[in-house]
């Protein structure tokens, strides 16, 4: 068995309403997916966290190094590709790329030996996870505070527990806003917050300080990824939980902020990590030192199917008989292609979502969707 191409498709939708967090705004809606096909027909599909564009060039440089490859030695391949690029590239789109191209070799995988991804990984500790909804981010021309409110309320209308809301613009701004939303849903829901590193480590400390009575079950990212003496103080300052790691790629670059202690959470993201070899290990870390894994998603069906076969071989807490379980980040934010490039959406049922158990991701792609999303000339 050998690895005859590697493909990017380059999925493209412009919004009509544009939406931002404290880092980012969000014009359109742009993913990439990698499929990789094999001599004897079979094809695995990854996606990459991060710019569509430049993840596809990255991928198509390691294209080089896969083409002739057996695609059921993802260790060795992984190491390779990691190595090819190792110079310039340990974090940032280097992995993230390498990240899209495991997730699509154990997919291959996984169809190879007739079993889910999560076989592989080790076995199934369960068949189905809550999930939370992501949203809440600023939309433009709407008042924000009345904007997050109504649609946090839609989420537990929905059957969604919990519900992260997107803070880092203004601290007393992002105040109000938590205060009606806690006033729209009753304390019942759970509620996190996502500064997507909008703060400073002075702002951080003054707002989970003042929101700790909100009753919020984790702060992520507070500050900038590179600064982790400000997450260490900003966890240590005030009372709220905090989260972080999606841009922290690889076992390397998890190493110093779980040693540390610098975040009570840790989210690696599949398609940024460096796919399914490199979380497995992340995972490990985490555990090794007692901090809770609650990966991060954002993208397309792909990239949630990658998570939820993650998900089902993550090992529950042995302290326990009633461990805490991971739960699904589920991006709620407008996307018309998320789930119709594949033939069977995957969505939630009163805010759980069953875990596929076909082989691979579990999933099969519409291609059809894929033509009418392909990313065009810019």
């Amino acid at each position: 068995m050998k690895i005859v191409s590697v493909r990017t498709h380059l999925l493209e939708h412009k919004l009509d309403v544009a939406f931002e967090s404290a880092s980012m705004r969000f014009d359109r809606r742009a993913h990439v997916l990698v499929e990789i096909e094999c001599d004897d027909g079979t094809v695995g599909w990854g996606e990459c966290l991060g710019p569509a564009r430049p993840n596809a060039a990255v991928v198509a440089t390691y294209s080089n190094w896969l083409i002739g490859e057996n695609p059921l030695e993802t260790e060795k391949i992984w190491a390779r590709l990691y190595n090819a690029l190792r110079d310039q590239g340990q974090r940032g789109l280097a992995v993230t790329a390498l990240s899209g191209i495991d997730i699509a070799l154990w997919d291959i995988k996984g169809k190879y030996f007739g079993v889910p991804v999560s076989t592989l990984l080790g076995g199934r500790f369960r068949e189905s996870v809550k999930a939370y909804a992501t949203g809440s981010f600023k939309r433009d021309g709407v008042d924000r505070i009345e904007d997050n409110a109504a649609e946090v309320a839609r989420y537990k209308d929905q059957g969604f527990h919990a519900s992260k809301i997107k803070i880092g613009f203004d601290v007393e701004e992002d105040l109000a806003v938590i205060r009606a939303v806690r006033d729209a849903v009753g304390s019942g829901m759970r509620l996190m917050v996502d500064a997507n590193h909008g703060y400073d480590a002075i702002e951080a400390i003054r707002f989970g300080q003042a929101a700790a009575e909100f009753g919020i079950d984790w702060f992520e990212e507070p500050v900038v990824p590179e600064q982790l003496a400000a997450y260490r103080e900003v966890r240590a300052r005030q009372p709220i939980p905090v989260a972080g790691g999606e841009t922290w790629h690889t076992r390397w670059g998890m190493r110093e902020p779980v040693e540390t202690r610098a975040v009570d959470i840790l989210q690696p993201d599949l398609a940024g990590v460096g796919g399914f070899t490199e979380a497995k290990r992340v995972a490990d870390l985490a555990a090794l030192h007692g901090i809770r894994v609650v990966p991060h998603v954002w993208g397309t069906a792909v990239h949630v199917a990658a998570a939820l076969q993650f998900m089902a071989a993550m090992v529950p807490s042995p302290v326990r008989t009633n461990p805490v379980e991971p739960i699904l980040e589920f991006d709620r934010t407008h996307n018309p292609f998320r789930q119709v490039i594949v033939k069977t959406p995957i969505e939630h049922e009163r805010g759980v979502v069953q875990i596929p158990d076909g082989p691979g991701l579990g999933i099969e792609i519409n291609r059809d969707a894929l033509a009418e999303f392909r990313m065009g000339d810019i």
